[in-house]
């Protein structure tokens, strides 16, 4: 119980520093992105669409926050959003096999919910790779 309750703690810390940062720092990807993070781990993806829309604002081309705005919306089952996104962010640098993995997996998941799929697995949003290449 004690681990819970110092690891809700540490999140809610580390959550606040990262905003601390964004307040201070609109642009600042490198914050942004694992507080959307965090805020979609605690079912909080109308935050972290906010916490990314933001940031979109002050770097609206930048790769890293277009995926990340798109791997929300993807677990969100809105998958048309998040593939313009993915189209959005490939028409910059269309070999990034960070973006077309996710636009590939992005399309597989619209499909699986059209055909209505019991099979479909919920999304894990793939963090770790979000680095522009």
């Amino acid at each position: 119980m004690r681990e819970r309750i110092a690891y809700a703690l540490r999140a809610d810390g580390d959550e606040e520093t990262l905003r601390e940062t964004l307040k201070q720092q609109p642009g600042n990807v490198n914050a942004a992105i694992p507080l959307a993070r965090a805020l979609l781990e605690r079912k909080r993806p109308d935050d972290a669409l906010e916490v990314l829309d933001k940031v979109l604002l002050a770097a609206p081309a930048d790769l890293r926050a277009l995926n990340a705005k798109a791997v929300v919306l993807d677990s969100e089952g809105r998958h048309r959003e998040a593939q313009a996104l993915y189209r959005q962010a490939l028409a910059t640098t269309p070999d990034n096999p960070m973006l077309r993995n996710n636009l590939k997996l992005s399309l597989a998941l619209d499909e699986k919910a059209k055909t209505g799929s019991a099979s479909l697995q919920p999304f894990q949003p793939p963090y770790q790779g979000a680095q522009s290449r």
